[in-house]
């Protein structure tokens, strides 16, 4: 890949996945902020273009014997596949796991910690319960539409699989909307953040407060990628796909 001073991060996220490590160091958004481009964000983390180019080739050269796929080349429905098994189900486990635990911290720790803790309980509330509704609307017509859209190509090209019938909707007004509830959750996790002083307990924190700011910050880590994934791969490739069967 040629990486120009106009090339997006979101670009380089998609086409290099082994810059991902190197992003999440830096705090650079490539995800809800995929769409910058890369020497603006440099220039926003206080580091030059060179010198992110030049940790990027280190870090492809480190991840050329383990070789992390590139979603830009497999099928829609391979990748929606991985979302779900990775990212989904991490989700539906982890963010009932966390409440329970945010609310045990505040029970013993909210009066010593006010100007944290009960922000911090309010805004996990607010993104928890956005991110099920999500991920609902991505499982029940999002992806389906998606996997019936690629499906129609394969009719296209001369086969049709059973049962198959052309999508009675639009992949973009969805996408649209899961565009801005991402930007949503990404507003959240930037919150969470200031709210626990990047995720940092206090001397008098419990272990089970530590647990809680490490569990949180690994959740905003798998979202970055969750994210990544759709806004700067799947959304895109899904809409060129919809409009290149309509022009056939």
């Amino acid at each position: 890949m040629t990486i120009t001073h106009e090339t997006t991060i979101g670009e380089i996220a998609a086409s290099l996945p082994a810059s991902i490590r190197l992003l999440e160091r830096y705090g650079i958004d490539y995800c809800c902020g995929g769409g910058r481009p890369f020497e603006q964000a440099c220039q926003e983390k206080g580091i030059s273009a060179e010198q992110f180019l030049a940790e990027l080739k280190t870090t492809q050269q480190a991840a050329e014997a383990s070789r992390p796929r590139s979603w830009s080349s497999a099928t829609l429905s391979e990748l929606i596949a991985h979302i779900l098994e990775k990212h989904h189900n991490y989700l539906h486990t982890e963010l009932p796991r966390l409440s329970d635990m945010l609310a045990k911290v505040v029970a013993a720790h909210g009066e010593k910690h006010p100007a944290s803790l009960y922000p911090l309980q309010k805004v996990f509330a607010g993104v928890k319960e956005e991110l099920e509704a999500h991920m609902w609307k991505e499982e029940n017509i999002l992806f389906p539409l998606i996997q019936q859209t690629e499906r129609g190509q394969v009719a296209g090209a001369g086969f049709s699989p059973p049962g198959f019938s052309p999508p009675a909707m639009s992949v973009q007004g969805p996408i649209r909307m899961m565009e801005m509830e991402h930007d949503s959750a990404g507003n959240a996790l930037e919150q969470m953040r200031q709210l626990t002083d990047n995720y940092q307990a206090p001397e008098d924190g419990c272990q089970t407060y530590r647990a809680l700011l490490e569990g949180i910050q690994t959740l905003e880590a798998d979202l970055h990628e969750h994210i990544h994934l759709e806004n700067n791969i799947l959304f895109p490739r899904a809409i060129q796909l919809e409009s290149a069967s309509l022009t056939r």
